[in-house]
């Protein structure tokens, strides 16, 4: 039976049996930028220590890791011993059974704890927040509905008003914005897809309402709106490789973010302007350069002209537009100044 979009991936994902709760996690299906190199941990640990001095080194510094997977990202953090270990608080918030291997110091919990004064942190965690997709008909925006066993699709209703007022602010149909430049013919364009992010909005909200000082960071793919993808981007990832979206609980089913809108979201709930940022700036804000090390240090220092050139390699991937690179940054402040050289 045909349901709809938001409802298939609640279930396929994290349903008894689901793709995020089940097995071994998602690291062995798709690559993470935790996964892909120790730089990016290294990275949100000048994070972590920025934060801190912001905050006035309190006598605790939370640090919680929404949609943790199997514990990756704490496990690096805490492994990099940082000044901060006395002081730190290290929490996964996932919904899969806590690893019998995690280290001791790593919290596990379902929820995300409430009181924070630290750091949040959401890597690729909001693209697997369920949401509802819409196809634009004759008669406007309807749901579209999935058979969970097969994947294919089918017209269902129209939108609720709350989504149809998310779509009229966040995702126009292409062609009636007058900002738009791809002219009239589009005006009344049908078949377009729209992925409705207004779950993906009150998660993140809900998400920021918890930190009661600090710094909210989400790092995910996403879009803007002058950019929404006219054909949608949910798709799915198996063993690897990438595969149609048949939300059955055995493969990712996941969709960029409309981060502006996101951020909007978060911002309300914050009442402290948000910075966005590409994956690229960010990191080499945070002293991830990618240079390649000088030629003359391999005849100096064989060894870590290797270890130089291999971290070389690994921020390219990081922030190769193509892929991870693709990634943006959002950073929300609660009740803290944001340092600029962090947003830039």
């Amino acid at each position: 039976m045909s349901i709809r979009w938001r409802d298939a991936m609640d279930r396929a994902l994290y349903g008894p049996g689901g793709f995020f709760v089940s097995g071994s996690g998602p690291a062995d299906h798709f690559r993470t930028s935790v996964h892909a190199s120790p730089v990016f941990a290294a990275a949100l640990l000048r994070v972590i220590e920025q934060v801190d001095a912001v905050l006035g080194h309190p006598d605790r510094l939370d640090v919680v890791d929404v949609g943790a997977g199997r514990g990756e990202l704490l496990r690096a953090l805490a492994g990099m011993q940082p000044a901060t270990a006395a002081r730190l608080r290290l929490t996964a918030v996932e919904l899969a059974p806590r690893p019998d291997d995690l280290p001791d110091e790593i919290t596990w919990r379902a929820e995300i704890p409430s009181g924070m004064t630290g750091l949040l942190l959401a890597t690729e965690w909001l693209d697997n927040v369920p949401l509802d997709i819409a196809v634009h008909t004759e008669g406007g925006w309807r749901y579209l509905l999935v058979d969970p066993a097969t994947g294919e699709e089918s017209i269902g209703d129209p939108v609720g008003p709350e989504d149809a007022e998310w779509l009229a602010t966040w995702w126009p149909v292409p062609g009636s914005d007058p900002a738009d430049s791809t002219g009239p013919e589009t005006a009344t364009a049908t078949d377009a897809r729209a992925e409705i992010g207004r779950s993906r909005d009150e998660a993140w909200a809900e998400a920021v309402r918890h930190v009661d000082r600090g710094l909210a960071l989400a790092v995910d793919y996403g879009h803007l709106r002058a950019e929404r993808p006219i054909g949608g981007t949910v798709t799915g990832y198996r063993g690897g490789r990438q595969v149609p979206p048949v939300p059955d609980g055995s493969c990712d089913v996941t969709a960029h973010v409309a981060l502006d809108s996101v951020a909007s979201a978060g911002e309300r709930v914050a009442r402290c302007a948000y910075t966005l940022s590409s994956q690229r700036e960010a990191l080499r804000a945070l002293g991830a350069d990618g240079g390649r090390p000088p030629l003359t240090l391999a005849g100096t220092d064989p060894a870590g002209y290797v270890r130089a050139l291999a971290a070389a390699s690994t921020v390219a991937e990081l922030t190769d537009p193509a892929g991870l690179g693709g990634h943006r940054w959002l950073w929300q402040p609660v009740d803290v100044p944001l340092d600029p050289v962090v947003a830039r």
